[in-house]
């Protein structure tokens, strides 16, 4: 494995360890978790940024 990979083999692990306990003790159904959790996870930042945006503009802190 590339120096590259390796750094986003570790990166994925501790991305992991932050979102959650293993699912599974297999490692492909344990990814599919992850994947979906962090789908989740990115979906809530994207709301609160609109949210944000939202309230900016209504407030008049910003013209879009």
């Amino acid at each position: 494995m590339s120096t590259s990979g390796a750094m986003l083999g570790k990166a994925w692990h501790y991305w992991c360890k932050a979102i959650g306990q293993k699912a599974f003790q297999d490692d492909l159904r344990a990814d599919r978790v992850a994947i979906i959790r962090t789908v989740w996870v990115v979906l809530h930042i994207v709301t609160c940024v609109f949210i944000i945006a939202h309230n900016g503009y209504k407030m008049n802190l910003w013209s879009i």
